[in-house]
């Protein structure tokens, strides 16, 4: 199996509205930058996308026991 499949099938473990959040943002930011939108409003959606992006990651992590027993 590929890595991209690992990933995307992980990420859909992580729920479903997670997941489409985390993908919305993605989208948002792409467009933003395709519509050459304010920067401060580009980096404001690249943050919210990779704090999202890694949540859904962490939150694999999580699931198959990587993280210990607590997240801080």
């Amino acid at each position: 199996m590929s890595g991209l499949k690992r990933t995307l099938l992980g990420m859909a473990e992580a729920g479903e509205p997670l997941l489409r959040q985390a993908l919305e943002a993605i989208r948002a930011h792409n467009e933003a930058v395709e519509q050459k939108r304010p920067a401060a409003e580009i980096e404001r959606l690249r943050v919210e996308a990779d704090h999202l992006y890694h949540t859904v990651i962490d939150y694999q992590v999580h699931k198959a026991g990587g993280l210990g027993e607590s997240v801080h």
